[in-house]
């Protein structure tokens, strides 16, 4: 934009219309050039209708984890791009989340990589949350693990995006006796591979309001009890909060040194899978009834629930990872390199087991229920 200021003596003919051009054309023009988007640029008071300088496209946005990490995002005026394969009204939830025009509705087809790099070229970070509990006929874990990841990581990087930020899980592993947790692992090399500065997150099972972890063995009341291979003995957990991966995900995205890096998310503490079911039953104020059940006959249950065209409560694959022990990683940088102290279980449970309670039992103190005992392998 060029601002001409013409000024006329006194006394001088008042030229004509015809005359300004070739008088502004001999006078020098200082032209302002902007390489980088106004939305990049922070600026403004802090909070929602501040700019962050933040400008992400999150995949996955509808999904638990997703919802946590636009809310996240929107709080600090970041803007963002929310691809979508649902219905529009579906994620109509996530609007307050951002100030006026700071989330961008897009519909995405992951198969079509044009979709992929318009829902990205804007963005200067990308966060993938993709991931399915249960195969379809249309994706496999193959699909949603593996190959879109690595799609949106090449695009991301022809893309020149600063920041790609992958989330896996805490016990992806090639020998892995769940076919989920073998994708992830493979997933996580596709990544690095197309991305090599991409930051890997490894959360532990994650659990929330609206989560399939801690709502997923309280349901179980309605099926007369708790199977549990060898009564939860052998399998211990290190579940994290929802809100601590979040904030995970945004510090990451601050944090200039985290490039390449890979984080180990995991609670505070670790439990017993027996003493952890024991804990959600006692602060929901339901009778426990759990059984050990051999593996061959929970899989035989897990692929009933699978033939449910629906949502599935269960699979045989949701077995083998809810029994497998969390894993360890002391080498690798966790929540407390990221500036954020873990929220333990015994905090949070309310939140997501209040629902499930008795009428009477609504307004119960948590100081009645005894707290979940931590274990130290």
């Amino acid at each position: 934009m060029a601002v001409i200021i013409l000024c006329r003596a006194a006394g001088a003919r008042a030229m004509s219309r015809s005359q300004i051009p070739s008088l502004a054309a001999s006078v020098p023009v200082a032209l302002q050039q902007r390489s980088t988007h106004h939305a990049v640029i922070s600026h403004g008071k802090p909070g929602r209708s501040a700019v962050s300088g933040v400008v992400a496209t999150v995949f996955g946005a509808s999904g638990f984890l997703g919802r946590y990490v636009v809310n996240r995002l929107g709080r600090i005026g970041s803007q963002v791009v929310v691809p979508h394969r649902c219905d529009p009204y579906d994620v109509m939830y996530l609007r307050p989340m951002g100030d006026l025009g700071q989330l961008q509705f897009m519909e995405w087809d992951p198969r079509n990589r044009e979709s992929t790099r318009r829902a990205l070229q804007h963005s200067h970070v990308v966060i993938n949350l993709v991931g399915k509990e249960w195969e379809t006929r249309n994706f496999s874990f193959e699909d949603v693990f593996v190959n879109i990841p690595k799609d949106i990581a090449s695009l991301a990087r022809e893309a020149s995006v600063e920041k790609f930020i992958h989330v896996s899980h805490l016990n992806a592993d090639m020998r892995s006796p769940s076919k989920l947790l073998r994708n992830k692992a493979v997933g996580e090399e596709a990544v690095r591979e197309a991305f090599p500065d991409a930051v890997i997150l490894k959360p532990a099972e994650i659990f929330g309001r609206e989560d399939k972890f801690l709502n997923y063995y309280a349901n179980m009341r309605w099926f007369g009890g708790v199977p549990l291979i060898s009564l939860g003995q052998k399998t211990v957990k290190q579940p994290i909060y929802v809100v601590d991966v979040a904030k995970a995900i945004v510090n990451v995205i601050k944090d200039p040194d985290s490039a390449g890096k890979t984080y180990a998310l995991a609670g505070p503490h670790r439990y017993l899978l027996q003493d952890l079911v024991k804990y959600i039953f006692a602060v929901a104020h339901r009778p426990l009834l759990h059984y050990p059940l051999p593996r061959p006959i929970y899989h035989l249950i897990g692929r009933f629930f699978e033939l449910n065209p629906f949502d599935k409560w269960t699979s045989r694959d949701k077995v083998d990872r809810f029994h497998i022990t969390d894993k360890k990683y002391p080498d690798l940088p966790g929540l407390e390199d990221l500036g954020i102290v873990p929220t333990t279980l015994e905090q949070r449970a309310i939140e997501v087991l209040r629902r499930h309670r008795r009428y009477r039992w609504l307004d119960a103190e948590l100081d009645v229920v005894k707290p979940a005992t931590p274990v130290n392998f």
